[in-house]
């Protein structure tokens, strides 16, 4: 295989642009199949969405694999979800690739999730030229979008071609390189029909083109010079400076078209041919596992020991399918190969090609690859060689998920395969996270938004057949007292046999700062101030433990109660009826029958959330802040980003993401740690507490 013919590119883009749709018209044309399926409606849904979900929605929600052949070259294309839900696997796909497609719609222009595509390609250096699709929609305009990508992503895009009519009457367009027409005849626009530029486009085709030329003269001395003398410029030249300019990542190209409309796609393949890098211009960087300070350079080359990344799994009736970019060597079927990060060899059974949900074994891949193995076990993100701690690739960004959910399934019965189904779509996927509330004992699972859990536990339903209820994660109340009281408590039981005797003086308070450094994290601070042995010293123990066991369900709500300090002063004793049993009863109904004198109150866990959003929507995101009981601590502009800090209860979080991306047109962004407790407002008290009894009260 050469190298030079290879391309390894995924299509992006925000939600809607026709990401789906052009990659069904690259296969098509390409030959890989023969008959064009769209997104929504009817037909056996496209290609590349092969989960029923996706049929069904209209979206893509996996990343999808599949090798075509264009002109003598190899392309090996990933199409990729928009929805900012699955960002994962964009994050993922861009990590292996070496160049990628950005597609743009011509009335939406750069939208909320095309500026976080923009910045994974910039993560991780991948070049990419830009597809303005759509362009037979009512309100298309190239040279808005084009001005938008300059502004909103700060990327040098210059477009390559212009549109023949507008609007509902685009027919083709014209190369600028070339200065010819293009038109798609044939059923499907297959047919390609090349003509002179129509008469009243030749001076505006003529000054685009200038445009075009001075853009790139920028990169090229060469250039500069023969535009400057006025000299005629070669096409070998003008293709040589644009694919140069766009693998150094300066220049963005732009191409225009309609993939629904089967217009512009042959000429954007030709483009990815022609201006996108091959695994040999790519540099990639590994860590020495024995000094990860020292960097080692791989070279896409086969001779080389094998160094891959596994950077998607996917569990299937067939077992674990591990998708893996090969940087440098050759993996053979059966050979056994090294995980860098467990030191495991494992043996590769199978290699398949992907083409969407289908596999075409092969028994071997080189560098520049993109293949899927059978028969591993590994986790998203390892790093496999041919020797054991020879280097690591470069981990792929993970973001930190935003929203909770509980999940229980209706029937006990179901209870395994819930957790099946939770551990392998935790495997796959790195956002989506699982846990129990130690509290409440609910299976908590968080994702990147209510879109993400929603499809899993849709999956859950239908992959698994098990029925699910899920639900907001109740919060963990806690309760303390406000006010301090002195307590002299006797327990005096004399029955047959041996009594129970425990008398015991002191005080309890809410702690204070200095207390709750002395605690040292604990919510019980226990001073022990008896003298004289008024009260043994074996038993005092167990009057601590009355009280430690008596906040672990409050009087208010039955949660547990926090930051209490007890000073044990005094007390007295019987040498026959006084045990560690009745000093730790005496000490619990002590607790029970006077906490109240503390006037207790319940807390609320209050988060510090940090919010990030364009400048222009900091009002109304202040606002909703305030509506849900939130403090601001501050504000922050830079670059007409806005980061506000504040203070909101847990409680008004649930839902949150939702309203924040509908507030602020999906560029909304927020993370939150648990920050501290504090006392619920009296009215959501009562509120609290009728609910929490009803939830206590026995069936």
């Amino acid at each position: 295989m050469d190298l030079r013919k290879v391309r390894n590119i995924g299509i992006s883009a925000h939600i809607d642009s026709g990401k789906t749709t052009l990659s069904e018209r690259i296969l098509f044309y390409a030959g890989r199949i023969h008959k064009i399926e769209d997104v929504r409606g009817g037909g056996d849904g496209a290609t590349m969405d092969h989960m029923e979900l996706e049929k069904e929605r209209g979206i893509t929600i996996t990343s999808a694999a599949t090798t075509v052949e264009w002109e003598g070259h190899t392309i090996n294309l990933i199409d990729t979800p928009g929805h900012v839900d699955f960002t994962v696997e964009v994050e993922r796909s861009l990590r292996v690739l070496d160049g990628a497609v950005l597609v743009l719609c011509a009335v939406g222009g750069v939208q909320s999730q095309s500026m976080t595509v923009d910045r994974q390609m910039k993560r991780y250096h991948v070049p990419r030229l830009a597809f303005i699709n759509k362009m037979d929609r009512t309100g298309a305009d190239q040279d808005s979008v084009v001005e938008q990508v300059r502004d909103k992503l700060g990327a040098d895009a210059v477009l390559m071609q212009l549109p023949i009519g507008k609007e509902e009457h685009f027919e083709g367009i014209v190369d600028l390189i070339t200065l010819k027409a293009i038109y798609f005849d044939g059923s499907n626009g297959e047919n390609l029909r090349v003509e002179e530029i129509p008469a009243d486009m030749v001076d505006e085709a003529t000054e685009a083109r200038a445009h075009m030329l001075e853009a790139l003269s920028m990169y090229s001395d060469d250039l500069m010079e023969l535009l400057l003398s006025e000299e005629e410029v070669p096409e070998d030249l003008i293709h040589k400076l644009v694919r140069t300019a766009t693998i150094d990542q300066g220049f963005t190209p732009v191409f225009l078209g309609s993939a629904y409309k089967n217009k512009g796609v042959q000429p954007l393949i030709d483009a990815v041919n022609r201006y996108l890098p091959a695994p040999l211009d790519r540099e990639t960087v590994a860590s020495d596992p024995a000094d990860p300070d020292k960097k080692i350079t791989l070279e896409s080359d086969p001779e080389k020991p094998f160094v891959g990344m596994a950077f998607k799994i996917v569990d299937d009736e067939y077992g674990q399918l591990t998708f893996m970019r090969v940087y440098q060597g050759t993996i053979k079927k059966g050979e056994q190969y090294f995980n860098q990060r467990t030191h495991k060899k494992e043996r590769y059974s199978r290699i398949v090609r992907m083409h969407s949900d289908n596999r075409e074994e092969v028994d071997s891949a080189s560098a520049g690859d993109i293949v899927a193995i059978m028969g591993i076990d590994c986790a998203s993100g390892d790093t496999y060689c041919s020797t054991a701690k020879y280097c690591t690739l470069e981990n792929i960004f993970v973001a930190d998920p935003v929203i909770k959910m509980s999940i229980n399934p209706i029937s006990r019965d179901n209870a395994d395969k819930l957790g099946k189904a939770l551990q392998r779509f935790r495997k796959e996927d790195p956002t989506f996270q699982v846990s129990t509330d130690d509290e409440t004992g609910e299976t908590v699972i968080a994702g990147m938004g209510e879109l993400h859990l929603e499809v899993y536990v849709e999956r859950i339903r239908r992959e698994y057949g098990v029925d699910v209820e899920v639900g907001a994660p109740k919060v963990s109340y806690r309760e303390s007292g406000t006010v301090p009281f002195e307590f002299d408590h006797k327990r005096k039981k004399q029955t047959g046999g041996s009594g129970q005797y425990g008398h015991i003086k002191g005080k309890i308070s809410p702690m204070t700062d200095e207390d709750r450094e002395e605690a040292d994290g604990n919510e019980l601070l226990f001073v022990d101030n008896v003298v004289q042995g008024r009260i043994p010293k074996n038993f005092i123990p167990a009057i601590q433990k009355g009280f430690q066991k008596m906040m672990e369900k409050g009087p208010v709500a039955s949660y547990p109660v926090v930051g209490l300090k007890v000073e044990l002063d005094d007390g007295s004793y019987h040498d026959v009826d006084s045990s560690d049993m009745a000093f730790m009863l005496t000490a619990q109904e002590c607790f029970r029958q006077n906490f109240d004198r503390m006037k207790p109150v319940l807390l609320e866990p209050i988060m510090l959330m940090e919010i990030e959003c364009p400048e222009e929507f900091q009002g109304s995101v202040v606002g909703q802040v305030a509506s849900k009981r939130g403090m601001v601590a501050s504000t922050d502009t830079q670059n007409k980003l806005t980061t506000i800090i504040c203070d909101i209860p847990l409680a008004e979080t649930f839902g949150f993401s939702t309203d924040l991306r509908s507030q602020t047109q999906g560029q909304g962004s927020f993370s939150m740690e648990l920050h501290k407790y504090s006392p619920v407002p009296s009215s959501i008290q009562t509120e609290i507490v009728a609910e929490r009894r009803a939830e206590l009260q026995p069936a």
